[in-house]
């Protein structure tokens, strides 16, 4: 089995992870194909410039079809809310931590700031609309500078000065085992800085007439977190597809309830923030929706 994965050090490991589960219950071999797609290749100016949709999936996508590769491994948050016809999300990976992290330089922390412990007018990094739309709505004050590259590249940058905090995800912090001691880090509660949809996911995507679909489904696939990411990517279809909105939203669930949580930056200088909670599946993200446009 050919799997294809992203080139950084966090595809590489989420793709390693998938790779030794089937390799270990179905005892297949397997070979791994890194292919490089726009999102790696097109780094000197802000995603939301680039052209089209899925900057990180397209390429993997093309090479699932032509049929060079029979699998490929994607970060659930960076993929469209619709698949490529012939293609199908197989299953999805337990969810890691789904929140997102500041990662701030010592002398910029601020901890009498709040949820933001930030200096002011301290500059932040970050490439993603939808931290830059909440972020700004939280410290109108702080400046954001567009940030791109892989996690290490991300970090040098930081040491360097040339931001006082930059933001990163804390699945692939976790997964990665970062050592983050010269930095202060402040984990963001999700429910209040909402991730992206999907967040903390791994997706397995196949071609749909693929008869090892069940097989690879029955050892990876995770039904609580296709419940969950079921809702946001609901909510993210609503409001047009692409991975490069403002939207947040998360969804998890207790005893009792599901619980789901959205932020919509669209409409300039209204951010605004959602949530809805109940059992019946099939109205919570159009609920959420209707919250996060009206007033």
């Amino acid at each position: 089995m050919k799997i294809g994965t992203r080139g950084s050090d966090l595809a590489g490991f989420q793709t390693g992870v998938i790779a030794d589960k089937i390799r270990k219950s179905l005892g297949i071999e397997i070979e791994i194909e890194v292919i490089k797609t726009k999102g790696d290749i097109v780094t000197d100016r802000p995603l939301r410039e680039i052209e089209g949709r899925g900057y990180f999936t397209k390429e993997l996508e093309e090479a699932l079809l032509d049929k060079r590769i029979d699998l490929a491994v994607h970060s659930f948050k960076d993929m469209p809310s619709q698949n490529p016809e012939g293609l199908v999300v197989a299953c999805v990976s337990e969810r890691e931590d789904p929140a997102d992290l500041l990662i701030i330089k010592k002398d910029s922390y601020k901890p009498d700031k709040g949820k933001i412990p930030l200096s002011e007018n301290a500059f932040v990094g970050t490439s993603a609309v939808r931290r830059e739309s909440q972020i700004r709505a939280l410290r109108d004050d702080l400046n954001v500078k567009d940030l791109r590259g892989n996690v290490p590249t991300r970090l040098r940058k930081l040491s360097e000065g040339l931001y006082d905090a930059i933001f990163l995800a804390s699945a692939g912090v976790k997964r990665l085992n970062l050592d983050l001691s010269d930095f202060e880090v402040v984990r963001l509660n999700p429910e209040q800085f909402v991730p992206s949809p999907g967040q903390g996911v791994l997706a397995v995507q196949m071609r749909i007439d693929d008869p090892g679909i069940e097989p690879i489904r029955s050892i990876i696939h995770n039904q609580h977190s296709y419940i969950a990411t079921s809702m946001e990517r609901d909510i993210m279809a609503k409001f047009g597809g692409g991975c490069g909105l403002p939207l947040g939203a998360y969804a998890y669930s207790d005893k009792s309830d599901w619980h789901v949580y959205g932020f919509w930056g669209g409409i300039k200088g209204k951010p605004k923030w959602a949530n809805v909670n109940g059992m019946d599946l099939s109205k919570l993200a159009e609920k959420l929706y209707y919250g996060l446009t009206h007033d």
